[in-house]
């Protein structure tokens, strides 16, 4: 009987210093704050790495583009061996002159091309790219709202999931002592062994769920680091006792929330981009239609001198500046659909921008109102709190006197923690409500 004995009650000091373990363990870690997470996410998120990373290419891209703007020079040199230089003076069959040249021969010299001229497409090619550009950087600042979103998805789990846990340690320790009365009572037969039986069972149900909360507080906990660019198993601890402030969430209404996202957001701003860009590339295509002028220079030395009569075995200089003209005729007929291309691009550009404001205007209406349900919510699960809370001390008084069945007391004690569990829920999901919203309209 004594080793039957032993597993219980080594179960249940397990069960009492649990908690305290867990505490003593994550009180070696300095505490976050949800804005403290998001610097450093900020600064070592691998998506807004790569993020930045794409930003650095594209003002390469730039300074790329405006090398082109730089004259093409070239120097160059060759030797040669040369065949004899035999002239068909009476015709290809007939016995052919032999001119005398060396067997050998070499050059030097460069080349000099300057764009004077082309409709303007490398310096709107510039322009095409530093828009390129700033889409880029939208395309940064809407990627940072949404893992400053995701972060406090996270964040505000690992929040919720922490105070469930002390909610559940709380319960375990009152139900410990609720069962230890009903015992009593039991001993001196005053309740049934079925109330001490239905009792362990809800403490059995309630370690049980206390260890559920406590892997989902790991899960949370390593998404986090994630989220912050750290090792998956970096120890983490949050400033879940304070409490979640909602007074400044009923700032400001829907119209003034639309007016903002149509100047902040990064999504619109994106497509507008995406306008810009397209009215260039029409401009960029038409320009093909316009003529090409440059400036060009040469001059190279050469041995022997075989290009001009009468040929020479000397060394000889020879070089051209000049203005060349250049106009495809070709491209009269060639860039019609090339054009038309371009400017139903344009068109869809517009037309996608139309829609954007569309998806804005939803997407803004949407969080609002998710936003002040959630509100609501909070002041029902406060309520619920305060009913529930007063609930079970009635029926606790009333069990204790004999009037009531223990599963009333059970239900109404069930129905307390969840109405916790509902307010802080609530609490979270109303603070998220209010970043997803921050974050659609481009201030987060």
């Amino acid at each position: 009987m004594k080793q039957y004995k032993t597993v219980p009650i080594l179960g249940v000091l397990m069960l009492l210093f649990a908690p305290h373990i867990y505490a003593q363990h994550t009180e070696k870690v300095q505490p976050l704050s949800l804005e403290e997470i998001w610097k450093v996410a900020e600064m070592n998120n691998r998506q807004l790495k790569l993020s930045d990373l794409n930003l650095q290419q594209s003002k390469i891209e730039i300074l790329e583009a405006k090398d082109r703007l730089l004259p093409e020079l070239s120097v160059g040199g060759d030797v040669k061996l040369n065949s004899k230089f035999l002239i068909y003076d009476n015709g290809l069959f007939s016995s052919p002159q032999d001119v005398p040249v060396k067997g050998y021969g070499y050059g030097v010299g460069y080349n000099l091309n300057y764009n004077l001229y082309n409709g303007g497409k490398d310096k709107r090619n510039i322009a095409m790219k530093k828009e390129e550009d700033t889409r880029k950087q939208y395309e940064v600042d809407l990627q940072k709202h949404s893992v400053k979103y995701n972060v406090a998805v996270a964040y505000f789990d690992l929040y919720k999931f922490l105070h469930f846990y002390d909610f559940l340690n709380a319960e375990i320790e009152a139900e410990k002592k609720q069962l230890r009365l009903i015992e009593s009572l039991h001993k001196n037969g005053t309740v049934l062994k079925s109330d001490v039986l239905r009792t362990s069972v809800k403490l059995s149900q309630l370690e049980l769920n206390l260890s559920d909360v406590a892997k989902k507080i790991e899960i949370a906990k390593q998404r986090l680091n994630i989220l912050m660019g750290r090792e998956n198993d970096t120890k983490l601890a949050i400033k879940h006792e304070d409490i979640i402030e909602l007074n400044a969430i009923t700032d400001g209404d829907y119209n003034d929330y639309i007016d903002i996202a149509f100047d902040k957001s990064p999504e619109y701003k994106i497509v507008n981009s995406d306008i810009k860009w397209s009215e260039l590339n029409v401009k960029q295509v038409k320009a093909t239609l316009l003529p090409k002028v440059s400036l060009y220079s040469n001059y190279n030395y050469n041995y022997p001198q075989i290009s001009f009569y009468p040929y020479s075995n000397d060394l000889w200089g020879f070089g051209q500046t000049g203005i060349k003209v250049q106009y495809s005729i070709d491209n009269l007929y060639k860039s019609k659909h090339n054009i038309a291309r371009a400017q139903v691009v344009s068109n869809q550009a517009k037309e996608k921008a139309e829609m954007k404001k569309d998806e804005i205007s939803l997407q803004v209406k949407e969080a609002y109102l998710q936003q002040q349900q959630a509100l609501e919510s909070v002041e029902t699960a406060e309520q619920n709190i305060i009913k529930t809370t007063e609930t079970v001390r009635v029926i606790r008084s009333s069990y204790l006197n004999q009037e009531s069945l223990l599963t009333d007391l059970l239900e109404a004690e069930n129905a307390l923690l969840e109405a916790k569990f509902n307010l802080t829920t609530a609490q979270t999901n109303a603070k998220l409500s209010h970043i997803r919203l921050l974050a659609i309209v481009g201030i987060l």
